[in-house]
């Protein structure tokens, strides 16, 4: 199942989930099309989270189960593998859905730019993770028509297939509880049809050190988690619809130290029906690089979604501070309101703006407008003029007139098919890939956004395909 010769896939046309940002005409409105295709097993008995994959019950430690020295494919060696065991895959091309149902096992890539988990264009997920304590480092997935990788707690529907993804069904996590405990690390998750590296009703994880590209929803997404308890750090997207986003994912949950550029939108923030536990709140957003996200060569999948740097929709006490948001055609940050949920309690202080049409704007509705948000520069341009007085610190308790625009602005410019985004740059390995052991998933523990310095113009820049 495996050769050690890469090769680019046809092209496919993706789904279409949408986006809606701001424009002169329509306030920002996030919507979301769950689409995540979780191919779990057939028989429940081989799903249930813990259950060894292995027929030999005899007690033994945690072994390295080599692919494809000693098993021929991941799945044959998923099969055998019980918990904390290694499962280390040697470089080559990958044509298999990786399905891990074994808690606490450690998928890894002995070389993370040579070991490729390859959709082809054809099949749906890359890896997906059904079990809790589950880690996942060090390789590369790509060219797959849904997820790079999915970790989530659901596994119900006809043949495994998340409710959502035909109708905007809203999951629910009481029949399906979240996964609890997950790390995606040194992960490269390029040209996938929805999300790259996705965690949907999980909590107590980590997503630190990736890259994502080419996806045609966002490049990293979490949601329907309250609370989280998930760390996303060191993280580089670029060239997505989106680079990064949170829906109905409340604190405590940190999204500190990534680089979010040359995206169409840079991250998003919010609350939507279409899922469980809104409204979204209590997240920290601190020391990003959030900037140039005008890339006309990213996949086109949303309405209007172009040039933005960080909105946030219907979301409530978030913190936003010391990130630095540049070089936005349309907007900085913009604050708005999801249907009849308004933005409440946000602070957003201490970031550094710079060559954005307009900095910030308020642009949330008159059905929903916000109170308490409180806001300081410095800052240039903002919607409406007298917005750092308007949202002056601590908050004012009476609700804002809404009903603000961005001024007009030209067209986003056509995108490109998500399986045509070139393929990123020789990304840095895990340290000791090929001989390290496995170590458990621990939850991350608490940032303090204090000691979270503004980032440089340059944050990652080594990891960028502008390397700037």
């Amino acid at each position: 199942m495996i050769d050690g010769r890469p090769s680019r896939p046809a092209p496919h046309a993706p789904g279409r989930g949408r986006l809606t940002v701001p424009t002169s005409r329509s306030p920002f409105r996030h919507r979301l099309r769950f689409a995540a295709a979780l191919f779990a097993c057939a028989a429940a008995t081989a799903c249930a989270a813990g259950t060894p994959g292995s027929a030999d019950d005899a007690p033994r430690g945690p072994v390295t189960i080599r692919v494809p020295a000693e098993a021929p494919t991941i799945a044959a060696a998923l099969e055998r593998a019980r918990p904390h065991d290694l499962v280390l895959l040697s470089p080559g091309r990958y044509r298999e859905t990786v399905r891990v149902r074994t808690r606490q096992v450690t998928l890894r890539g002995t070389d993370r730019n040579r070991v490729v988990i390859d959709g082809e264009g054809r099949r749906g997920n890359g890896i997906v993770v059904t079990a809790p304590g589950v880690t996942v480092e060090n390789l590369t997935v790509r060219s797959h028509l849904q997820n790079g990788v999915l970790v989530t707690g659901l596994k119900n529907g006809d043949e495994g297939i998340g409710r959502g993804s035909d109708g905007y069904h809203r999951l629910d996590p009481v029949a399906d509880p979240p996964l609890d405990g997950f790390r995606v690390r040194y992960v490269t998750a390029a040209d996938n049809g929805l999300y790259g590296i996705y965690a949907f009703n999980a909590r107590h994880g980590t997503i630190e050190h990736n890259y994502a590209s080419g996806s045609a929803d966002s490049g990293i997404y979490v949601g329907q988690c309250k609370p989280c308890g998930i760390l996303v750090r060191g993280n580089t997207a670029e060239r997505n619809a989106v680079g990064y986003e949170n829906t109905n994912a409340s604190g405590p949950l940190w999204i500190v130290g990534n680089r979010f550029t040359g995206n169409r939108v840079g991250m998003t923030i919010g609350s939507d029906y279409l899922e469980a536990l809104t409204p979204q709140a209590g997240a920290t957003v601190a020391g990003n690089l959030i900037a140039d996200n005008e890339a006309a060569d990213t996949p086109e999948q949303a309405d209007g979604g172009y040039g933005i740097g960080l909105g946030i929709a219907g979301g409530r006490d978030n913190v936003i501070t010391r990130n630095r948001i540049t070089g936005h055609p349309r907007a900085g940050l913009v604050l708005t309101s999801t249907e009849d949920l308004p933005p409440v309690g946000n602070l957003m202080t201490g970031n550094v703006f710079d060559a954005n049409a307009v900095d910030a704007a308020d642009l949330a509705s008159a059905l929903a407008p916000g109170t308490g948000n409180c806001f300081t520069g410095p800052v240039g341009r903002t919607v409406p003029a007298d917005l750092e007085t308007a949202m002056a610190c601590p908050g004012r308790t009476t609700p804002g007139p809404g009903g603000n625009t961005l001024p007009a602005t030209p067209p986003a410019p056509p995108g490109v098919p998500f399986l045509d985004v070139p393929l990123p740059p020789a990304q840095p390995q895990l340290p000791g890939a090929a001989t390290a052991p496995a170590t458990p998933v621990t939850a991350p523990s608490p940032v303090d956004p204090a000691d979270v310095p503004v980032p440089s113009a340059t944050l990652l820049a080594d990891r960028s395909r502008d390397r700037r």
